[in-house]
């Protein structure tokens, strides 16, 4: 066993109180071995991070995007859901190969290690290349192929849910354990009924769980309803999509029933404030399912629709637009996004990440807090939610391994990744154009 530490810092705990502690970490099994408070007995490590004047937190989980979106940053602003997605978006998506998607990937993966995320979900096309970018980035990553029937002839819908089911079972356990998998039909609306009946008990045979989107618009529910005669909650726990290890994109549209359904289930919630704002979808009720027991993870959605991939500014957006929808200053407050973006992220992915304690997965970040925007630092709880950006992180690590030290990142050149994006970008937007 090789060990790291990280010393000097102020750690965040769990119940998200803030004590002065190193934090010691077995490299080889990916493990925090003990959170170690001042005035302890210390062990020594192999090596170390300084954490001094910094504060100490897991690693942050984006639980649902599109990560090699990041090609389509700033591409087509502006425009609601469907006419961003029929007219501009998938006419482009359309021309993607497996090398853009690699491209876009480890563009994404990039940024979210630099901004303190060690974690995310993602669903999108030429998987194998995801994976790829994942095992060469250091990350943690729950993935899925997402499957879509509408528009597909009977061949080629079933082959869309096969594919989806394939990569589900074939890649489980990848990059040495840190790549879980999921199978991933695209949505409610998307997917049809008779697909969903016929494949997702193959999900479940293989224990595999499913994630989807759902009640994002108004213009997703009202043809469910008038389609099934149900709330499209309702819907999907009639063809067997709502389970205790599974999770849903947005639940923007969702009412009392369907949040006492998801509690009853244990189906997890995952809630992107910036994506929701930015196309005019709605602002979900994360604070009533809160109260009625839903866990409740942050994701940014994809980069053409966010357009960054910073957790940071999504806590911001979650706790302001969750107060307007509670009409309560109160409600979703800084304690409990902060615990979104890490525990309850983490728990709705399945993931032993989001907390720093013995046996959690060694995922963590640094901020530096001598900094004017954390200064003074009455409420370091506070300042997360409020005040910090991706540009304060000091350090990261995945699985014991540093993913960025000093500001570095040391498994991706940056600079390399930074032309191959652009270059990828470029010419996929002029095949679509032309």
């Amino acid at each position: 066993m090789t060990t790291l530490k990280v010393t000097d810092g102020r750690v965040l705990r769990p119940d998200h109180t803030v004590e002065r502690a190193d934090v010691l970490v077995d490299r080889t099994g990916g493990e925090i071995l003990a959170v170690e408070p001042e005035g302890e007995g210390r062990a020594s490590a192999d090596d170390t991070l300084d954490a001094e004047g910094g504060l100490v937190i897991p690693g942050l989980v984006n639980a649902h995007t599109h990560v090699a979106m990041t090609l389509l940053r700033g591409y087509a602003d502006d425009e609601p859901l469907d006419v961003w997605l029929q007219e501009n978006i998938w006419p482009v998506e359309a021309e993607l190969t497996a090398e853009d998607v690699r491209a876009g990937t480890r563009l994404g993966m990039l940024e979210m290690i630099r901004s303190g995320t060690t974690a995310f979900a993602d669903m999108y096309f030429f998987m194998p290349e995801v994976v790829a970018a994942v095992e060469e980035s250091g990350m943690r990553a729950l993935l899925g192929y997402g499957s879509i029937t509408v528009g597909n002839d009977d061949e080629a819908a079933h082959q869309e849910m096969r594919d989806g089911l394939d990569f589900a079972e074939g890649y489980d356990g990848a990059a040495d354990g840190r790549i879980s998998t999921a199978f991933m039909p695209h949505s409610l609306t998307t997917v049809g009924a008779a697909y969903l009946r016929e494949y997702v008990p193959e999900a479940r045979e293989a224990g595999v769980p499913v994630h989807f989107h759902a009640n994002e618009t108004e213009g997703e529910v009202e043809p469910l309803v008038d389609e099934h005669g149900e709330r499209p909650l309702e819907y999907a726990d009639d063809v067997g999509l709502l389970d205790g290890t599974d999770f849903l994109a947005h639940g923007v549209h969702t009412d009392r029933d369907e949040h006492e359904l998801l509690a009853e289930r244990g189906t997890a919630v995952v809630h992107c404030p910036a994506s929701n704002m930015k196309l005019a979808s709605g602002i979900a009720p994360v604070q009533a399912m809160r109260d009625r027991g839903v866990t409740v993870g942050l994701g940014t959605d994809g980069a053409a629709s966010n357009n960054d991939l910073s957790l940071f500014d999504e806590m911001r957006d979650a706790a302001m637009v969750g107060k307007l929808a509670a009409d309560d200053a109160g409600a979703v407050n800084a304690d409990t996004v902060v615990e979104m973006a890490t525990q309850g992220s983490a728990d709705a992915l399945g993931m032993a990440s989001g907390r720093i304690e013995a046996g959690a997965n060694a995922d963590l970040a640094v901020l530096d807090l001598d900094r004017p925007h954390l200064t003074p630092a009455h409420g370091l709880v506070s300042h997360l939610a409020y005040a910090a950006s991706g540009s304060d992180v000091r350090h990261t690590v995945c699985d014991g391994r540093v993913l960025m030290r000093d500001r570095e990142v040391q498994t991706l050149d940056e600079q390399a990744v930074l032309a191959d994006a652009r270059e990828h970008a470029t010419a996929l937007v002029d095949r679509a154009e032309s």
